[in-house]
């Protein structure tokens, strides 16, 4: 399952060179979290509204051309399916006008109960049948 979305890249996102500063590529790879919530319907809100929260607990990034100031870039988001009690993600980011791949990234984020932030050992139900709907079904 992938989900893409366009964004340009912003002025503030650039330094003094014209180059998108690496940090910005994280909150890239959480634009396409967003989207990919919005059409599978798992967003934040849903989880939160569960009763959980989703930290991040890795990400990594490899970058491979650079993005300046002005750029668009589309960023594909793919589900990775996993056993644990665990939501992956692998990225792909690309120029829509030249058809370069700018980066490639995953993370990987776990289950906390929103009130007491215990770590979730086992896959919460809402993800269990939010999983059947989508990757089984």
């Amino acid at each position: 399952m992938t989900e893409s979305t366009t964004i340009q890249v912003k002025f503030n996102e650039a330094d003094s060179l014209g180059i998108v500063w690496h940090g910005h590529y994280v909150r890239y790879f959480e634009d396409g979290r967003e989207a990919f919530g919005e059409k599978y319907g798992l967003r934040y809100l849903d989880i939160l509204a569960q009763g959980y929260i989703v930290p991040l607990v890795n990400v990594q990034c490899d970058f491979k051309r650079p993005l300046r100031y002005g750029d668009r870039v589309t960023i594909a988001t793919r589900y990775v399916d996993d056993m644990a009690a665990k939501i992956k993600f692998e990225y792909t980011l690309t120029n829509p006008v030249t058809g370069e791949v700018v980066a490639t990234g995953s993370t990987v984020q776990v289950f906390l109960d929103k009130e007491t932030s215990t770590l979730q050992l086992i896959t919460p139900p809402f993800f269990s049948e939010w999983k059947k709907r989508y990757i089984v079904g």
